[in-house]
């Protein structure tokens, strides 16, 4: 029987069902291209974020961190090129034949369709400005709630770099909200009016060509790849690639091949192996970009962006400086010379991200009649979940401490609720990594009984161990291989 693929629609009902996401303002109908996160998804949504923190600031030794503002001096937009820029390539058009509204890059104008097959109204298309303005102060001054993370970083460029004691190459990340007035939100997460990005600006010497941390590990980075001329062409044919091919045809320097390498494997350390990598034609380059390139998933809805990466070159610390009037360079010991620095970005969507996530592990079980959320281990909202076979109190008093006891570093459910089978399917569909149950042999010998989430099996755990244990299940390894496998008709 072919498995039946999950859709959008799928997603968003369990979502809602489960807790993780609701529309934001849902009593009064909603606000498209808003939402809120629920119990369940802001603990995935923070171990998302805290993964990619730990890898990409606390395990590199030349990237710090930060967060800015959401609003800034109005003068950064006009130096980002955003206010000349941002709000003149998307335009709304109408349908003829559906009425539906959609948004339309200026490049594709006259060129698509809608989905129904029908034409747009092109006489009717009209711009919708980007930026969502505000009024800051007394006086009422106009500002804008920012449309990305980047220009933060840049305008504290030099406050950073000496208050850090950094040398040139380092960079600066962050991960804040951002907020596009998009014309037609859409796929749920994918496309939100206020989303979060997580991105970082590398600063390199312009000198510098060579990246002494691009090793053979990145350079075998293997992934699909659908390259400019491809797509000039008007095909979509992906190749097999690796970053040293690419970096070998001189699609991207050095340093930028080096942090698309690290990009490809830290979205695959969180289990989404199903990407491709598509580089910007020329016509599609943003304003500040030299070369771009995107990384997708396969959506239910399309290969789409999860993230990006970009060579920005001089251009926002050279307009910045033109613009504010202060110096954007710093000297560089290595080359005994002032320089306003190159950047690369790797920037990335996390509402995207989180999407990818629950596409991937959104599974239903046939033999278990059960959607099974499988989560990756270090990922998963809930690590474990605790709960008494019986509601007596030795039981209850056995189970109540081990959640005291790991809750001291993982969030840990206490469930007493319906039946066993029942409140294992209930954690099945929240992704849980392990049940663990207080049974009528715990009181006579100090141990448990726990299930794994994806294979159902179950062993025998020390009480006294599990914490310990639950480190190594948390880092990835399975519960299964720290007891003795027991039999039961309770899956």
């Amino acid at each position: 029987m072919e498995e039946k693929k999950v859709t959008i629609e799928d997603l968003y009902t369990f979502c809602k069902k489960e807790g993780f996401i609701f529309r934001s303002s849902e009593i009064y109908g909603g606000l498209s291209g808003f939402w809120d996160f629920g119990p369940l998804g802001i603990e995935l949504f923070n171990n998302i974020k805290k993964n990619w923190w730990d890898y990409f600031v606390h395990g590199k030794e030349n990237i710090v961190g930060m967060e800015g503002s959401i609003i800034s001096h109005p003068r950064t937009w006009k130096a980002s090129g955003h206010v000349a820029n941002f709000n003149v390539n998307d335009y709304l058009v109408i349908c003829k034949k559906c009425k539906k509204s959609n948004k339309v890059d200026k490049p594709e104008l006259k060129k698509v369709k809608c989905e129904c097959g029908g034409d747009y109204d092109w006489d009717k298309a009209r711009i919708v400005e980007q930026m969502f303005k505000t009024k800051v102060g007394t006086d009422q001054i106009e500002a804008y709630l920012r449309g990305e993370t980047a220009q933060a970083m840049f305008m504290n460029f030099k406050l950073i770099q000496q208050t850090s004691r950094k040398s040139l190459p380092f960079g600066i990340a962050q991960i804040g909200r951002c907020f596009r007035n998009e014309i037609a939100p859409r796929d749920f997460l994918f496309r939100c009016r206020e989303f979060h990005i997580g991105e970082f600006e590398f600063f390199i010497n312009p000198e510098e060509k060579k990246c002494p941390l691009l090793d053979k590990k990145h350079l075998d980075v293997k992934f699909k790849f659908l390259d400019a001329e491809t797509q000039v062409d008007g095909k979509d044919n992906l190749k097999d690639s690796t970053i040293g091919k690419i970096l070998k045809e001189e699609r991207l320097e050095e340093w930028h091949a080096y942090w698309l390498a690290e990009q490809i494997l830290w979205i695959k350390s969180i289990g989404l192996e199903e990407i491709k990598i598509r580089e910007h034609m020329k016509s599609e380059l943003s304003h500040y970009s030299s070369a771009t390139f995107d990384i997708d998933y396969e959506f239910p809805f399309g290969s789409k962006e999860i993230a990006g990466n970009a060579n920005r070159g001089q251009f926002d610390l050279t307009n910045h400086q033109r613009e504010s009037n202060n110096s954007m360079d710093v000297f560089d010991e290595k080359y005994k010379n002032r320089a306003i620095p190159k950047v690369i970005e790797p920037t990335f969507g996390m509402e995207r991200v989180f999407l990818a996530i629950l596409t991937k592990a959104y599974q239903f079980d046939e033999k278990r009649n059960n959607i099974v959320l499988k989560i990756p281990p270090k990922l998963a909202p809930v690590k474990a979940s605790v709960f008494p076979i019986v509601k007596k109190p030795e039981y209850e008093k056995i189970a109540r401490e081990i959640v005291s006891e790991l809750r001291k570093e993982y969030n840990v459910s206490y469930d007493i609720s319906g039946s066993i089978g029942r409140r294992y399917s209930r954690n099945d569909e929240i992704g849980t990594i392990v049940c663990i149950t207080v049974d009528e042999q715990s009181p006579k010998d100090g141990t448990v009984t726990a299930r794994d989430r994806d294979t159902t099996e179950q062993v025998r755990i020390k009480i006294k161990d599990l914490r310990e244990i639950m480190r190594e299940v948390v880092d990835g390894k399975s519960i299964l291989k720290f007891g003795k496998k027991i039999n039961t008709r309770v899956k």
